[in-house]
């Protein structure tokens, strides 16, 4: 079996995808939350593509590799704390946030699938 590439896996793909969503919403957050909410909503976000790859090699080591998955679930997690932020502080909107949330979750349920069955990876 060859290498896999972790950008053609569905989950990469779906965690980029939101971290670009979050990315550009965050344009339009006030700029006295540049250094706060925006940065760690991006940052988060985008940690789970990050540690996807970190993961990735180290799949011959399947202990690091579930290691780093478990890495990727804390950051998407932390994602949805700055999404509560971003709703709770008027920077979007309800449905807006339902949306951001349903995505986040369905990362997370991929990555718990991941975390519980490496192998299948």
């Amino acid at each position: 079996m060859g290498v896999i590439n972790f950008k053609e896996t569905t989950i990469y793909k779906k965690a980029f995808s939101l971290a670009m969503e979050i990315f550009g919403l965050s344009k339009s957050f006030p700029k006295e939350e540049r250094y706060a909410l925006i940065d760690q909503m991006r940052r988060s976000s985008r940690s789970v593509c990050a540690n996807m790859a970190e993961a990735y090699r180290k799949k011959q080591y399947p202990a690091h590799f579930v290691s780093k998955l478990s890495d990727c679930d804390l950051e998407n997690s932390e994602t949805s704390v700055w999404i509560d932020f971003a709703f709770a502080c008027g920077y979007i909107n309800e449905s807006t946030k339902d949306y951001l949330l349903s995505q986040n979750a369905e990362i997370g349920r991929m990555l718990h699938h991941m975390i519980n069955n490496p192998e299948k990876y």
